[in-house]
């Protein structure tokens, strides 16, 4: 049941009735919720907009069948940033999963391969895409990363931290165990098919909380319920985020 944690939730929530009824169907059990951290913060570039931890994690707190609210990220430990962020996630009281993030060299030495070459390009380009490149955009794709070498850039780091299989297992496990009734997932990824459908053939409910237009097929392919979380921004959003009309109307 719904119980808000702050004076502004419950003002919000006057505001948008139908979402605060929508979700207390969705908790109206015990639940437990996932959140793979990576994913949402992609989401925010297609949303326009921020989530506030301390907000979220508030909004959480307002439903009283929510057990437990674990945050899956990776720590970066030479940047600041990172470490801000995992001790934000902390001082919030969310249960935290992090391991440390690897930095993988990925090569744009293009110095021993001919110009007409895609060879290096693949490493950054999906091959359907690759595939309707004509052979002058590759060789001029090519030319920009051979002014690099010059340079003597010959490889770019990209951060790599998955957590797909850590969640999958902590809710088959919480599902074998009967931890919980119902598994809110906040992800859009295809490696989480098997875990819903195992969660849903057990008799347990699985509901995804994602971006429209951001989950995968395979997801989608498994009939689980998807709820769009651009129906939450009043509640989770920075506070300067929060759209003037509906600032007015709480005189924040």
């Amino acid at each position: 049941m719904f119980k808000p944690y702050t004076p502004k939730i419950e003002k919000i929530a006057k505001l948008f009735p139908k979402v605060i009824e929508e979700l207390d169907s969705i908790f109206n059990e015990n639940t437990k919720i996932y959140i793979d951290w990576q994913n949402v913060l992609h989401w925010q570039e297609k949303l326009g907009w921020h989530f506030s931890l301390k907000r979220l994690k508030q909004f959480f707190n307002s439903f009283d069948t929510i057990q437990s609210v674990i945050i899956y990220t990776g720590t970066l430990e030479t940047d600041e940033r990172s470490l801000e962020q995992i001790k934000e996630i902390e001082n919030c009281k969310y249960i935290l999963s992090t391991k440390p993030v690897k930095m993988m060299k990925i090569s744009i030495d293009v110095t021993s391969i001919p110009d007409y070459s895609p060879a290096i390009l693949k490493n950054f380009m999906k091959k359907r895409f690759l595939s309707k490149l004509d052979i002058d955009t590759v060789k001029y794709l090519n030319k920009k990363m051979s002014l690099l070498n010059k340079q003597g850039i010959t490889y770019i780091e990209e951060p790599k931290c998955n957590f797909d299989v850590e969640m999958g297992v902590d809710m088959l496990l919480d599902c074998e165990r009967n931890n919980t009734k119902s598994f809110v997932l906040w992800s859009g990824d295809s490696d989480f098919a098997s875990p819903i459908n195992q969660i849903k053939n057990s008799g347990k409910r699985a509901i995804l909380f994602a971006v429209s237009g951001k989950v995968a097929p395979e997801l989608d392919e498994t009939g689980v319920f998807i709820f769009d979380v651009k129906k939450i921004k009043e509640f989770v959003c920075f506070p300067k985020e929060i759209p003037l009309a509906v600032k007015d109307k709480l005189a924040l």
